[in-house]
């Protein structure tokens, strides 16, 4: 019988980041979820939607090489920067790229696969096996055949205080922490792990909205960057109470607004352009925002408004930074 990759299992948000008994926490890493197999030597290299990654990092599959045949892994492809730092937008790069430009690439933005779980093992299939004896098998693994680059082994604890530490590792791009039950097995498409993502509290200034003045739908915001409004990212659709308090407080555009004749994206990474209506950037609302950025310092993900506040000023905001290089 042939066997195949199953789907990835998933996770589910929860707001407490507390480790509870019975429980393992991994770091949870701003990258593509990647599921890999090793079979008579044909690797594959497929998204969580099953796309095929292979042509693209072709240092994982030369690392494919030193694992052991008839083995399946599921992590995290991520590149790092000279920094230190998670770059997403590098490894989003990288997609596209095939051939010589593929190989160009990985010696600039080499990429590492981040294993955290054995799906296979020598022809054996250990998603029924408890995930204590996973992670006790992974680690087998990378020991005996003393994997290096372009592998690393995903840290797992029992300890609260270490979890508590990861949480603080949000300036190398670090999104969070995953949590996963000891005894519990590997359920493909199955929401039986939960995630924790840091996020943080900070204000912008609302420069446009999607939908109409009067029941906005997104908005758009910024910060001032040497009395430049930069775009900083776009909120989630609003809550029709929220639209209605935000369509109270907002003006429409003067001439000369800071924004004139710009496009945005409909999403990161996407290619979709949003139908926007330019607002006089007077109104400052507190947002929810967590670590993921662009190389630019934008927000990846949209924003959770909190609440307008009428009661700051635009030179009540934070100043527009971009990320160290």
């Amino acid at each position: 019988m042939t066997w195949t990759l199953p789907e990835p299992m998933l996770a589910t948000p929860v707001p407490d980041p507390a480790l509870r008994p019975g429980w393992a926490s991994e770091p949870k890493w701003d990258g593509f979820r990647a599921l890999l197999s090793v079979d008579a030597g044909r690797v594959l290299l497929r998204s969580r939607h099953g796309t095929e990654m292979l042509p693209a990092f072709p240092e994982i599959e030369a690392g494919a090489a030193h694992l052991p045949d008839a083995t399946a892994l599921d992590g995290e492809l991520v590149v790092w920067d000279a920094a230190g730092r998670l770059a997403f937008e590098q490894l989003q790069n990288r997609l596209q790229r095939r051939g010589a430009g593929a190989a160009r690439a990985a010696g600039e933005w080499p990429a590492h696969f981040v294993a955290f779980d054995l799906l296979r093992l020598s022809g054996t299939d250990t998603t029924s096996w408890p995930y204590r004896r996973r992670r006790a098998a992974l680690e087998s693994v990378f020991a005996a055949r003393r994997l290096s680059a372009p592998w690393a082994l995903c840290p797992s604890t029992t300890d609260p205080e270490t979890v508590r530490e990861w949480l603080t590792w949000a300036s190398v791009g670090m999104e969070g922490v995953l949590f996963k039950r000891l005894d519990s097995v590997y359920e493909p498409a199955v929401r039986g792990w939960r995630k924790y993502k840091v996020r943080e509290t900070t204000e912008a200034i609302v420069g446009a909205v999607t939908g109409s003045l009067a029941v906005p739908s997104s908005l758009l915001l910024g910060r001032y960057d040497d009395g430049r409004l930069q775009y900083t990212g776009r909120t989630t659709t609003l809550a029709r109470a929220a639209s209605g308090t935000a369509a109270g407080l907002l003006a429409p555009a003067r001439r000369g607004h800071p924004w004139t004749g710009w496009s945005f994206s409909a999403g990161w990474g996407s290619r979709e352009t949003l139908t926007v209506t330019l607002v006089e950037p007077e109104l400052v609302v507190e947002v929810g925002v967590d670590v993921a950025r662009d190389a630019s310092g934008r927000w990846r993900h949209p924003a959770r408004l909190h609440r307008a506040r009428p009661d700051l000023s635009p030179a009540d905001v934070p100043r527009w930074t971009s990320p160290p290089h």
